[in-house]
């Protein structure tokens, strides 16, 4: 499934956009810039298993470098930083991977 089936594409590549420089990605910012925060926790979850490449039913931190390139493929990648701050932002459980839950929790807060 296409992100772009299931957001705006122009709201997706504005937000890209807004992230294009390294070291500046906001996860709660860029989320509510694609409209993923007003859409239904059904959206949601259909956004995460985009993320989760590997299906495992986590996103796990390798798959979080990579979260951009889910939105679009001209998506940069994440830097270290920015994959260790989103990964501390919704791992509430400690675990060093992101549930669903945890991801809605996010996506909605």
């Amino acid at each position: 499934m296409a992100m772009s089936g299931i957001l705006n594409s122009e709201d997706i590549k504005k937000a890209l956009d807004a992230f294009a420089v390294a070291d500046s990605f906001d996860v709660k910012k860029f989320f509510e810039m694609v409209g993923l925060k007003s859409r239904s926790a059904d959206d949601v979850k259909k956004v995460f298993t985009v993320l989760d490449a590997d299906n495992s039913g986590f996103i796990e931190e390798e798959e979080l470098k990579f979260v951009l390139k889910g939105f679009s493929k001209d998506g940069r990648d994440l830097t270290d930083k920015e994959t260790t701050a989103f990964l501390r932002a919704a791992d509430k459980d400690g675990d060093g991977k992101i549930g669903v839950e945890e991801f809605t929790t996010l996506v909605k807060e």
